[in-house]
């Protein structure tokens, strides 16, 4: 559905989570679950696709 990696879910933070890319996908998902402004938002879905609206326009492409 989404694209790109699990750990692209996360947003930089260097004390909450300082290097996503080392950690597997249910290791994002515990770290979502315990911090979830850490998620990177919004996230658009339609139908089986689904992009990381940042910026706002990569909405665009599931329109088309």
């Amino acid at each position: 559905m989404l694209s790109g990696e699990p750990a692209d879910l996360i947003r930089a933070d260097k004390e909450l989570c300082p290097d996503p890319d080392t950690i597997d996908a249910d290791g994002i998902v515990d770290i979502l679950l315990a911090h979830p402004r850490l998620m990177q938002r919004p996230v658009a879905v339609l139908g089986n696709h689904a992009v990381i609206a940042r910026p706002s326009e990569l909405v665009l492409g599931l329109l088309d």
